[in-house]
């Protein structure tokens, strides 16, 4: 059985899903793909693991860093799960270019290359958001592409970890728009 909570953040309402056990989704209303893992059917009830994701929030939101990872359970393929495993490694306060998470890649899995845009795609359809920080990733040349959440609440959580946002710009047109 799959279940849901939904939490009030500064940036509107976010959806949770769980197994019961783990969180397998974390969205903010209407963002892009939404709800993509969600069964038809589902469940709204409190229970331990969204305590735990509520704390985690209430600290994030607070503007500080969580010393705490919820238990997760990523529902997606082995090259997703790969991207979304290093986006767990991205510090609070810091970013991470696609192009540095793809040379990251080809170095777990020796291969000979393994495209920017590729990365793009996982990093877009990550199911776990905020806790997986795929706001953290940005363009090679500055660019903030790439937030299913969008770029308005992209560039508010950049500049509530306290990240110099005098590097980065807004594409004219692109996936973040």
């Amino acid at each position: 059985m799959t279940y849901i909570y939904h939490y009030d953040s500064p940036l509107g309402g976010i959806t949770i899903s769980s197994n019961g056990k783990e969180i397998t989704g974390l969205w903010f209303d209407g963002q892009k793909y939404f709800g993509d893992i969600l069964p038809k059917y589902y469940k709204e009830k409190d229970l331990p693991v969204f305590k735990a994701v509520k704390e985690w929030l209430d600290v994030y939101f607070s503007g500080k860093a969580p010393d705490f990872t919820p238990p997760l359970s990523m529902v997606t393929t082995s090259f997703r799960k790969s991207v979304w495993d290093i986006l767990l490694t991205i510090p609070y306060g810091q970013t991470m270019t696609y192009g540095e998470i793809a040379n990251k890649l080809v170095k777990q899995r020796g291969t000979a290359k393994i495209s920017a845009q590729a990365v793009g795609g996982a990093v877009g359809h990550n199911s776990i958001s905020l806790i997986i920080p795929c706001h953290r990733v940005v363009g090679t040349n500055g660019s903030l592409t790439g937030y299913a959440g969008g770029i308005e609440k992209k560039v508010w959580l950049l500049t509530m970890e306290k990240i110099d946002m005098s590097m980065f710009f807004i594409p004219k047109k692109g996936t973040a728009l």
